[in-house]
């Protein structure tokens, strides 16, 4: 059986629970399930703290996982990244007191930096040439320069208000632009590409859309330019020889768009369909 890691808890994990359920999986009914056996599909899951994920696969305990790609680098773990998921996404940024003289990188050479990711920002700063004292937290790192345990602060930014509460303003770099991913042993096993073309038909199914419209032949190229479709329409003859039916594959994103200039053009019958899985 293909082993497979799923975060047990926090905010990746009800996600990547409904993700693979969507790819066709049985996970666990009781949140208070560690392992659970999926025979059918010839997987078992065990779920996991997500910080532990990425060294449980990359010590080859389990052959796959979910988890985030911050927690994958802050481990240290050799697991290769597989595929990226589409979802768990996060900023992570440097911040200090405003106005406090913090407006570079180099800023921060030989001062206290509270993280709850020393690996994943001892890194960076390393390849950036920079030396700070790293004190690592498990949360609510914005509260260690009020409290006089550090000087900055290295975490997750979303809009940058709990900073901006906490008296913190952001500066410097990017440090990392994180998600969900899929990570690997290593190794090959018997249903890991299974696994991820599942996954990936899951995203399709999520960022496309079917797109079904009559057109009148004369007006058709202009039609399938507008709506190019993700290798190439799909057209079909109408009972009236000066029409076609045209089916095509288009981001979910343009839907509204594309039917307003499909309509311009003198599509009629535009109708749109959610897909439920795909293999492409």
């Amino acid at each position: 059986m293909l082993r497979i890691a799923v975060p047990n808890k926090g905010s990746l994990s009800d996600t990547a629970a409904q993700m693979l359920y969507e790819a066709g999986y049985t996970g666990r009914r009781d949140q208070r399930e560690l392992v659970v056996a999926d025979p059918r599909n010839g997987v078992e899951f065990f779920y996991l703290r997500p910080r532990d994920i990425a060294t449980y696969v990359g010590s080859g305990a389990l052959d796959v996982g979910i988890t985030g790609r911050d927690l994958l680098l802050d481990s240290g773990s050799e697991a290769p990244e597989i595929a990226s998921l589409g979802f768990g996404d996060s900023t992570f940024r440097f911040a200090a007191p405003t106005g406090g003289g913090f407006a570079e990188l180099t800023d921060l050479e030989g001062v206290r930096v509270a993280t709850s990711y020393p690996g994943l920002v001892g890194d960076f700063l390393a390849r950036q040439g920079v030396t700070a004292k790293l004190v690592k937290l498990d949360g609510a790192v914005e509260s260690a320069v009020r409290l006089g345990v550090a000087d900055a602060v290295a975490d997750v930014v979303s809009t940058g208000g709990t900073l901006r509460k906490a008296g913190l303003e952001i500066f410097g770099p990017v440090i990392l632009e994180s998600e969900a991913v899929l990570i690997g042993s290593g190794t090959e096993q018997p249903g890991a590409q299974t696994l991820l073309r599942r996954l990936q038909g899951v995203l399709v199914a999520r960022q496309y859309v079917l797109l079904d419209y009559d057109v009148p032949v004369a007006h058709l190229e202009r039609a399938t330019a507008a709506a190019p479709g993700f290798e190439s329409p799909t057209v079909s003859p109408l009972h009236d020889p000066e029409w076609v039916a045209v089916r095509v594959m288009i981001p979910r994103t343009d839907m509204n768009h594309v039917m307003d200039e499909l309509y311009e053009i003198g599509a009629r019958a535009i109708l749109v369909s959610a897909i439920h899985a795909a293999r492409l």
